[in-house]
């Protein structure tokens, strides 16, 4: 990734405190050409993410189909992750979107926009979105409505 893309990551991930960590997991996509088996692919890069997620974890998918949340509604979802106790494995899928098997293995699914971003921007807008979550459940300034 381009060092921009790092830096405005590694901004948002530092600020959050230890008990609401942030840990990126990068699945490195499949190669593609002109005559590739898009739908091996797929697959290929959902069995990988499926084997990164940790033991237990509540899976959310970013997906376009999923609910648009408001910041005070993702706010809420924070908070009610922490309180499982379990970790959240967040999953962006590649360029084609996600496998069936990671979308299935969901319990939520998380839409950002009905846009379409380029990838390196969406970590930076996760990251950036569980900070200003966090900041509305501790009264945080960086947040105002």
């Amino acid at each position: 990734m381009s060092g921009w893309v790092q830096q405005g990551y590694d901004e948002y991930a530092k600020r959050l405190p230890r008990e609401c960590s942030l840990v990126l997991k990068e699945i490195a996509p499949g190669k593609r050409t002109k005559n590739s088996d898009i739908a091996r692919i797929i697959k290929d890069e959902g069995d990988r993410m499926l084997a990164a997620i940790p033991h237990y974890a509540h899976v959310v998918s970013l997906d376009i189909p999923g609910k648009a949340w408001t910041t005070v509604e993702l706010s809420h979802s924070l908070k009610r992750w922490q309180d499982s106790g379990q970790n959240v494995a967040l999953l962006i899928g590649g360029p084609e979107g996600l496998a069936d098997s990671v979308k299935t293995l969901a319990k939520e699914s998380w839409s950002l926009s009905p846009l379409t971003f380029p990838h390196p921007l969406v970590r930076i807008i996760v990251a950036e979105q569980l900070y200003r979550a966090w900041s509305v459940l501790n009264n945080h300034p960086y947040h105002r409505e």
